[in-house]
């Protein structure tokens, strides 16, 4: 993740959000990553949805985020899964 895209975004969800808020992030992963994405988040639900071939898995989570530094901050420990997308 480049510095200057991390800062833009920040400053962006600072723009919309009032913090606390309801963040929802989602991610697309390749099948067997599932349980590495719910361990960023081990006490809040996901829903999950499998691709049409089964090959990916998409996983959403909404939890209460207390600023625009800690959304990043899970954006940045996510980068670290092999194969992972953000939507």
């Amino acid at each position: 993740m480049d510095d200057n895209w991390i800062e833009s975004f920040r400053e962006k969800l600072d723009e919309h959000y009032a913090w606390p808020a309801l963040y929802t992030y989602k991610f697309i992963v390749p099948k067997g990553k599932e349980d590495e994405v719910k361990e960023l988040f081990p006490f809040h639900p996901s829903t999950e949805r499998n691709s049409r071939q089964g090959n990916y898995t998409s996983i959403t989570v909404q939890l209460m985020m207390p600023s625009g530094e800690a959304v990043v901050e899970i954006y940045k420990k996510a980068a670290l899964i092999e194969g992972i997308v953000a939507l």
